[in-house]
């Protein structure tokens, strides 16, 4: 069963950080109530002076950050409907925010990547006008999620000046057991989800930061680490006393996680 939160305001003092599930490639198009959230969400934040997309589709060694004026929409799928090929999502990209991200982080800018699924699929719901700069941050297979939460605790000052710090990837994502259309939940699928959901809404980081090994689930909620990786990047952008708003929540295609969070701390 599908559970959408109320549509409370958040906070106006300071933009939060914030994470969503991007489901599949199809979010896009489809009538679902994943569609819908993010659709709705641009306005409930409000508007940023910019945007840090950190997604799962994009996996390096090092952080590495876009640093395109222009940066290009990515295709990164395949054997979908062709109307997703002939999207577009021509928001300018983000070279100052860029540089500043390689002096707080050490990420590496990369002048040429563009915005792959994982960022202008959500974005292209949330900021339909693609008119706010955007930056793409990577994640890092190869290391934990501490190492993640650090990352995004280096960005925790850019809150300050409204950027939105947005990870996107699955709360659950484990395409071996994706059903397109399916409705019933697989129950380890529910298992990880509420698991993750208390870990977050107490503002466990310990725990966030060890998820691998305390939560049984966690192998076949995320057989590989991408997806998960943008979660902790986004928590730690909240900086300190971290304080979890629950967004939405549900499952799509029988086994994908749609939670979205928002995270409020101090700087």
């Amino acid at each position: 069963m599908t559970t959408i939160q109320p549509a409370t305001a958040l906070p106006s003092s300071a933009f939060p950080s914030v994470f969503v599930s991007h489901g599949a490639p199809t979010l896009i198009i489809e009538d679902s109530p994943g569609h819908h959230f993010l659709a709705g969400l641009g306005t409930r934040l409000g508007r940023p002076s910019a945007v840090i997309a950190v997604s799962a589709h994009w996996t390096t060694q090092t952080p590495a950050i876009s640093g395109a004026a222009q940066p290009d929409t990515v295709h990164d799928f395949y054997g979908f409907p062709r109307a997703l090929y002939a999207m577009r999502y021509a928001a300018p990209g983000a070279p100052a925010l860029a540089d500043r991200v390689r002096a707080l982080t050490g990420a590496a800018v990369d002048p040429g990547q563009g915005l792959d699924h994982g960022a202008w699929v959500p974005l292209m719901l949330m900021y339909p006008e693609a008119d706010i700069p955007v930056a793409q941050l990577s994640v890092q297979p190869g290391a934990t999620a501490a190492d993640h939460i650090a990352l995004g605790r280096a960005l925790a000052p850019l809150r300050k000046e409204g950027v939105l710090i947005l990870g996107s990837g699955g709360a659950v994502h484990n395409l071996g057991d994706f059903r397109f259309g399916e409705r019933d939940v697989a129950g380890w699928a529910e298992d990880f989800a509420g698991w993750l959901d208390g870990v977050l809404t107490a503002g466990d980081e310990a725990s966030l930061a060890g998820w691998k090994t305390l939560c049984p689930q966690a192998k076949a909620a995320h057989p590989t680490d991408e997806h998960f990786l943008p979660l902790p990047v986004a928590f730690g952008a909240a900086g300190n006393a971290v304080r979890t708003e629950r967004l939405h929540s549900g499952f799509e295609h029988g086994s994908i996680g749609m939670q979205a969070y928002a995270f409020h701390g101090t700087v």
